[in-house]
């Protein structure tokens, strides 16, 4: 199997992840949807072990570890192909692959259709910032959206530490060491460890996995510096939730006080099938007020979401408000918006209000334009009209 031919195919079709398993196709998905390559054999072992041989031939030690623990995490890059990002396991004693397709350009929160928060939450200069979702939903993207734009406005230095490298930064602004776990540091905890020795401006944590790497971002915050990084979970809610639970029962209260004064936002998202091809995000954006930090300290998540379709004035935006402006916009359709909803029943209110108000607005600007219209088209009192009119003055003798 030639793999470089396969992957040039997969990113012609616009996949973004690529499935390689013994005894089928290669898959792809499409537009969120999982389909075959046409015309393309069922992979044998031999071609599977290539595989392997192709995406370890940078690191031999990957190759090794492979070998004794049946998983591996990777980026695989080839001259005018995207990069990938590789996840290789073994199951019922087969190799399986899955590729993602990372994008070579960086996109901006404009293309990406991101809101305004989100632009505001990259403006931060210190504090915690979490982009969150369930695998796919996006996040990788968005987090590197908001380091390019710290990148080519500031001048400062950006330490990232991920497992592995996904998007590659070159220096705009600033100066971007990016770190891979296995190939420049052994694990997340030495090289986070390190990273408040390195002079860093902003750092970035590919995802918070356990209480160390948790413990470090909000040190690392609460010490003046701007860290970004990932949770999969699914709202700014369970975002706290999941921070807090981290840690033990008896350092919790404390956690919640520093979360409290350290986390500037949350970014939550889901990608949702656009109506005419391809996906498009549903994002939550959490700015943390006086109000939210009472809440985390208060520990009242549940009224968070409450506080976030309050919050317009910090350009937060919930979930519904999203999905709704999504319908409205005509992007997505309203059973898949009510399907992506944390409450149908609730968001299916909320939509049929939102469109019996966006229906009156629309009659009324009609009408106002109707209005108009029709007082251009009658001639003022007392003013010529425009048949055989001379100016004022004009033949008057």
């Amino acid at each position: 199997m030639d793999l470089i031919a396969l992957l040039t195919r997969a990113v012609e079709l616009g996949a973004s992840d690529v499935h390689l398993k013994l005894g089928q196709p290669p898959v792809v998905r499409l537009d969120g949807d999982l389909e075959q390559l046409p015309d393309a054999p069922a992979l044998s072992e031999p071609d599977l072990e290539a595989v392997l041989d192709a995406v370890t031939q940078i690191s031999p030690k990957r190759r090794d570890q492979f070998e004794d623990t049946g998983d591996l995490d990777i980026a695989f890059s080839y001259p005018l192909l995207p990069r990938f990002r590789v996840n290789g396991f073994r199951q019922r004693g087969a190799i399986s692959f899955a590729f993602r397709v990372i994008p070579s350009e960086i996109p901006s929160f404009a293309k990406l259709g991101l809101p305004p928060g989100v632009h505001r939450l990259a403006e931060e200069r210190r504090g915690l910032v979490l982009v969150t979702g369930a695998t796919g939903s996006g996040k990788t993207t968005t987090l590197a959206s908001m380091l390019d734009h710290v990148n080519r406005t500031r001048r400062q230095h950006i330490v990232t530490i991920e497992d592995p490298i996904e998007i590659l930064h070159p220096d705009r602004g600033c100066i971007v060491n990016q770190r891979e776990v296995g190939l420049d540091t052994q694990s997340f905890e030495s090289a986070l460890r390190r990273v408040l020795r390195q002079d860093p401006d902003v750092i970035l944590i590919g995802e918070l996995r356990d209480t160390e790497t948790a413990h470090t971002a909000l040190q690392a915050a609460e010490s003046g510096h701007l860290v970004f990084s990932t949770l999969h979970t699914i709202d700014a809610a369970e975002t706290i939730g999941r921070m807090i639970e981290f840690f033990p029962p008896a350092k919790q209260q404390q956690i919640r006080s520093i979360l409290a004064g350290t986390l500037r936002g949350v970014v939550s998202q889901r990608l949702l099938p656009r109506a005419d091809g391809g996906r498009v995000p549903a994002v939550e954006v959490m700015v943390t007020n006086a109000r939210i930090q009472d809440l985390i300290r208060e520990n009242r998540p549940d009224e968070i979401t409450d506080a976030i379709a309050a919050g317009e004035f910090f350009e937060m935006k919930s979930f519904a408000q999203s999905l709704i402006e999504l319908v409205l916009r005509g992007d997505v359709d309203r059973d898949v918006a009510a399907n992506a909803a944390t409450n149908r029943h609730d968001f299916l209110v909320a939509l049929e209000r939102a469109e019996k108000d966006a229906a009156a607005s629309g009659r009324e600007q009609a009408a106002h334009e109707q209005k108009l219209n029709g007082s251009d088209a009658k001639p003022r009192r007392g003013a010529p009209s425009q048949l055989g009119a001379a100016p004022l003055g004009v033949g008057l003798r």
